[in-house]
């Protein structure tokens, strides 16, 4: 017995596996005691563990590379346990120093160009291993009616939570904006917060580190050690450090007894986007919300934050209307209609045209191949069975793709193809495998990506 015993092989976790059990047994803790604060955290930071799982969860996002212009494949080039064991010994001797942030400029729907920041992989590795690490202290405190950012939870979860607020009669409603929310959260305030449960200075130095580096735009470098605001946005651990902050209304809002919960207000959050919901919202509770985020020292946009009644106008939050119609079957009853907003509708429509505009000479196999990927995306995103209506969506999304495709083929050739006449969509759908968006919708399962 004893022979087979030795001879047996030792049973051995994974990276991964080690992770989350680590994560596991830290959530425990956090959850059964609220006011401990962890003391020894830097180690798991610095475990080489750790930074390799980091550098897994960090390439599986296939980003780009960083100021610094190191590629993911130049890193696999070198080799990546050379790598990984290089950042734990610059962590470990506490000479780690975070590179400049690339800036970058995402174009938004209405034209404007909304910055962000691109840091280097190394950076990315470090910040993602430090995320692993704290993640699961905050996610312990964390509220239910927050959704944004947080482990299994999405954006389906926020919108289901807000249909059931509705059915449960809290029909008005309050759609509130902050201005530039991630540019104005102040440091000193934040750092408080996470110290409240972090007291491992070792820990909290990278996280002060990362809040004030520089910004590398055209080949100049600017800001760094005079930042008293904001969050490295693009950064991996910025969604984390902005729920932290922002948890602090989440906790007023929730309060037994607080002035929120005795006027029958309840709060749905997403990031930095949330909603004030309840049967009545007087005015004192939005004077209220104002004076909270006065004193939190972020400023909400009057100009984009209305109030509305959902019996009376439709309200969009996370790309959904929500509205009440008048049923198909019986005029005298309304229903609660949750579908994808117009402006959802329309940046689908403009990706699909500004595709077409370049895809005229490729195969008609590679056309259908990409346009599927566009369709899944979109409807794995917005189809909820029970909570979502997208009949009329994807009826709209369909006659749009048969006029697109009717376009494409017709003016792909002078010679006329039987993929331009009527029956070309049904054509492409039997012959191609192309999606059918109607179609799709009569399976009782979600999509699958």
């Amino acid at each position: 017995m004893d022979e087979i015993l030795q001879t047996e092989p030792e049973c051995r976790m994974t990276d991964t596996e080690r992770v989350r059990d680590f994560q596991r047994k830290l959530y425990r803790k956090a959850k059964q005691e609220k006011d401990f604060r962890f003391y020894v955290l830097y180690d798991k930071v610095c475990s080489v563990r750790f930074l390799r799982e980091a550098y897994r969860r960090v390439k599986a996002k296939n980003g780009s590379s960083g100021a610094d212009k190191v590629s993911f494949e130049e890193i696999e080039r070198n080799g990546t346990e050379k790598s990984v064991q290089e950042i734990a010994e610059e962590l470990r001797a506490e000479t780690y120093r975070p590179s400049p942030v690339l800036r970058v400029y995402i174009e938004k729907a209405n034209g404007k160009l909304r910055p962000s920041g691109i840091p280097t992989v190394k950076d990315r590795v470090v910040q993602m291993s430090c995320k692993l690490v704290i993640e699961p202290i905050f996610e312990a405190d964390s509220e239910d009616s927050t959704y944004g950012f947080r482990p299994k939870r999405s954006a389906k979860d926020a919108v289901s939570r807000i249909k059931e607020n509705l059915k449960n009669g809290a029909a008005e409603v309050f759609d509130a904006d902050i201005t530039a929310y991630s540019d104005t959260i102040p440091h000193d305030k934040l750092m408080k917060l996470i110290g409240m449960r972090v007291s491992d200075r070792k820990a909290l130095h990278p996280i002060k580190m990362w809040l004030k580096t520089p910004i590398c735009e055209n080949g100049r470098i600017h800001g760094g050690r005079k930042n008293k605001k904001g969050t490295p946005q693009g950064g991996v651990i910025s969604p984390l450090l902005a729920n932290i902050y922002l948890h602090l209304l989440d906790r007023i809002t929730n309060k037994e007894g607080g002035i929120f919960r005795q006027a029958g207000i309840k709060i749905v959050r997403y990031a930095d986007d949330f909603i004030l919901m309840g049967k009545t919202i007087p005015a004192y509770i939005v004077g209220k919300l104002k004076d909270i985020l006065n004193r939190m020292e972020v400023t909400l946009n009057g100009e984009k934050s209305h109030q509305v009644n959902a019996y009376k106008e439709a309200s969009d939050f996370l790309g959904f209307t929500f509205r009440h119609d008048r049923s198909l079957y019986n005029h005298n009853r309304k229903y609660r209609n949750v579908r994808p907003s117009k402006k959802s509708e329309n940046k689908l429509r403009e990706k699909l045209r500004t595709y077409f505009r370049g895809c005229r000479h490729y195969a008609t196999e590679n056309v259908v191949k990409d346009i599927n990927l566009m369709i899944r995306g979109w409807l794995n995103y917005f189809h909820m069975p029970k909570v979502s209506y997208l009949r009329k969506s994807c009826e709209n999304l369909e006659y749009y793709m048969e006029r697109k495709f009717y376009r494409h083929f017709a003016g792909k050739s002078q010679r006329k193809c039987r993929l331009s006449c009527n029956r070309g969509l049904s054509r492409l759908t039997e012959e191609y495998g192309l999606l059918s968006p109607v179609r799709l919708l009569k399976l009782i399962n979600p999509v699958n990506a």
